[in-house]
Parts: structure tokens; C-alpha cells; sequence
């Protein structure tokens, strides 16, 4: 190919955008990655919504983002990651510590001499202990 026909092709190119951009895929203007996903070879497949804004309070960001995509916005290569480390996690589930906590744990809340009931909801608090006892006591029905 000579560059006078490299010309003629790409203002053919352009000439079709222009005028029917849905029938132009990417890789029929730039060379694709084999790997390309197919709904960046098809710029199309990208549904825009029109949603009437009133001019007075439109953004440049909202006029730049109403716009559908063309094909020479789209990616021409893809490098997807592995989901090697996705997929253990989706089995396994996340780590979990089940480890056995033998110190006390002392709360703010109810004084430096108090130990926390982290799991007894209602005897929690010291304000519940009236008499003035400084440990919890189980409710025994």
C-alpha cells in the first residue's frame, strides 16, 4: 500500500464515523489486541441515556460525559489480571480470627477497674448497676 491509499482509507474512515457510527467497529480503524473484549470493538454496546438537563445549570464534565464513545476513545489493548487471588478468597472465605483473647480488656465507658462484658448487651454499662457493684453479675432466671 502506498500512502496515497493509506490516505484515501483513513478520510474514508472518518467519513464513515461521521456520518454512521454505528456500523463502525474499532478494528475497523486501528489494529485490535486478539484479546480485545468485545464491547470495546463494538462501541455501541455502551447504552447512553439522554437526560435533559437545563443549560444554566449543565457542567462541561456533563456535556463531555452525554456524549456516546467513538471508536477513537476506546482501548485498542486489553490486560486483564488474574483472578487467581479473587477466586481462593471466594472459596475460602476471608481470614477470620478465632484466636483465644486471655487478656482483659478494660473499658473507658465504665471505668479503669471495670472489666467489659462485650458480649452480655444488657448488663454492659455501669450506669445498669445501681447498687455499685464494679463487676457485672448474670442475670440468673
Amino acid at each position: 500500500m502506498d500512502a496515497e491509499s493509506i490516505e484515501e482509507k483513513v478520510k474514508t474512515d472518518l467519513h464513515s464515523l461521521d456520518n454512521n457510527s454505528s456500523a463502525l467497529r474499532t478494528s475497523d480503524v486501528y489494529r485490535v489486541n486478539k484479546n480485545l473484549p468485545n464491547r470495546f470493538n463494538h462501541p455501541d454496546s455502551f447504552r447512553y441515556s439522554k437526560k435533559t438537563v437545563h443549560p444554566l445549570y449543565q457542567t462541561s464534565n456533563q456535556v463531555y460525559g452525554s456524549k456516546k464513545p467513538t471508536v477513537h476513545e476506546m482501548p485498542i489493548t486489553f490486560h486483564g489480571s488474574h483472578r487467581k487471588f479473587s477466586e481462593h478468597i471466594l472459596k475460602s472465605g476471608m481470614y477470620r480470627d478465632n484466636g483465644f483473647n486471655t487478656s482483659l480488656e478494660k473499658s473507658r465507658i465504665s471505668g479503669p477497674s471495670t472489666i467489659a462484658v462485650l458480649h452480655d448487651r444488657i448488663i454492659f454499662h455501669q450506669s445498669y448497676h445501681i447498687e455499685g457493684n464494679e463487676q457485672p453479675e448474670a442475670n440468673v432466671a
